[in-house]
């Protein structure tokens, strides 16, 4: 029998599609179905490997976990990874498959559609029901032709019933959903068979006459009013948008928690890794906005991972956050570098080959005593192994361009199963890095990490645990608040 599927789009960016994906995922998975999640192209610097040796969004592949299944290529078959602010690097079906400016990809996107469709064909080969996840706005009407992302692949691949998602928390979810309806072609709209506001806050009551008002408007069946769920900051982000909070809520330190300082790159990326060390209630990870210099009673400054290392680097120099780093390292304090972060410590950065821009070679900061060379292929593996301090085990992953040597890499910050050491250990102990993502989610490893910095986490989260328990927190949540049995009808 043909998989079902369904599609959900949104009326904007972060309304909560993939939030909403992963929740029915973990649903109709708990009713024993079998889901698998698909985003035909997803905008992301947070990505996942898979496994199958490629690389997806990460919130393809948390749907994935709530869905119980390895997440596979298939699932995001295109991936932009934004280099520059009108440049990306295009990975598909799981591999790196150029560099496009704004303009030329929208040339390229009709190219990509057989991959797109020889993927979703695939995924509904292996499942009872697929749950579809556009991207960006369903209402970008500029964008419409030659797209990949929503309609054009909902009608590409079969004229897909679409659920279309609206965000009351923003304001203006009425004017948004119905505004949808007016602007996009008929054949499209017929298309949409329902929908959901999301993010209510409050008393769900007193939109009763909004939800009458939008379905009055559009013909489409309201589906759902579905509160704020609160839980979701447990939950890896979708993109750098789900920063904006952290970043906003950026604190001074509180009580006896201690500080991890993380600098907001532009290229920021991977930056679940950050995830378990914020969830810790002994811990306070800072998210530091450019302009603001990196909080002086930070026990460690973390410099996360990049997608464009050699630029972020020299913004990192020009907010002036190499002198806040120098001088918390002349004053005892810790460093951490991960993947980008981590080249960045080192003496210099060479991209003999131009992968991310012109040929060059920079000064790293120099903290630590190595130096990287970008060149051959993209690193793309999952990794287990344990930390060389203590040897606390941990299971990660690599997704990183270049290699790295030198003295300080004879003090490896892990050793992995397979024999390879990874990172550096500058002499004093205070600066270290590592390719590595992921080592925080593993308790022991995370555990021991923050015990070099006095925290003592032995009584705090278990972090896989954590993660469990909110996707199935989140399944109830929907199963109360939207009317999964249309849902399922809608769905074919």
């Amino acid at each position: 029998m043909a998989a079902r599927t369904i599609m959900f789009m949104g009326t904007g960016s972060d309304v909560g599609k993939s939030l909403m994906v992963a929740g029915l995922a973990r649903l109709l998975s708990n009713r024993g179905l079998r889901v698998s999640p698909f985003k035909p192209q997803n905008m992301s610097n947070n990505a996942a490997v898979t496994a199958d040796g490629g690389e997806i969004g990460r919130a393809q592949a948390l749907q994935a976990r709530a869905a119980r299944i390895a997440p596979h290529t298939d699932m995001n078959p295109v991936l932009l990874k934004p280099q520059s602010e009108t440049g990306a690097q295009i990975v598909v079906q799981g591999r790196v498959s150029g560099v496009a400016g704004a303009r030329d990809y929208q040339r390229r996107k009709a190219a990509l559609m057989p991959a797109v469709l020889e993927s979703f064909e695939r995924l509904k080969a292996t499942s009872e029901i697929v749950l579809v996840e556009g991207a960006g706005s369903a209402s970008e009407i500029n964008l419409r032709g030659n797209d990949i992302a929503n309609f054009g692949f909902a009608q590409a691949a079969g004229r897909i019933p679409v659920v279309l998602i609206g965000d009351i928390d923003r304001g203006g979810v009425i004017a948004s959903l119905v505004g949808t309806k007016a602007v996009i072609a008929p054949e499209d709209a017929a298309l949409i068979a329902g929908f959901i506001v999301n993010k209510m806050r409050g008393d769900p009551t007193l939109f009763g006459q909004g939800m009458t008002a939008i379905a009055s408007n559009t013909g489409w069946r309201a589906l759902g009013l579905v509160p704020y769920f609160a839980d979701a900051n447990r939950l890896p982000a979708e993109d750098a948008l789900g920063l904006a909070a952290l970043v906003s809520a950026g604190a001074q330190g509180e009580g006896a928690r201690t500080v991890i300082a993380v600098p907001m790159l532009p290229r920021i990326s991977n930056f679940d890794d950050l995830d378990p060390l914020r969830l810790e209630p002994g811990v306070e990870v800072v998210m530091v906005a450019p302009g603001r210099p990196l909080p002086a009673a930070a026990a460690c400054i973390l410099l996360p991972g990049s997608k464009a290392t050699i630029d972020d680097l020299a913004a990192l120099r020009a907010h002036g956050w190499d002198i806040d780093i120098k001088a918390h390292v002349r004053r005892g304090g810790r460093v951490l570098g991960l993947c980008g972060g981590y080249q960045m410590l080192g003496r210099t950065i060479a991209d003999p080959l131009g992968i991310e821009g012109p040929p060059r070679t920079v000064e790293g900061l120099g903290l630590l005593d190595v130096q990287t060379v970008f060149g051959g292929g993209k690193a793309l593996r999952t990794v287990t192994g344990t930390l060389s301090d203590g040897g606390a085990a941990f299971t990660g992953y690599e997704i990183h361009m270049g290699s790295t040597s030198g003295a300080d890499c004879q003090r490896e910050m892990v050793r992995l199963d397979d024999g390879r050491a990874d990172g550096a250990v500058s002499a004093d102990g205070r600066v270290s890095g590592c390719y590595i993502h992921g080592l925080f989610a593993a308790d022991a490893a995370r555990q021991a990490w923050l015990a070099g910095l006095g925290v003592n986490a032995s009584g705090g989260i278990s972090y896989e645990d954590l993660i469990e328990q909110t996707l199935d927190g989140l399944a109830l949540h929907l199963a109360r608040h939207v009317d999964i049995e249309a849902l399922l009808a809608i769905a074919r």
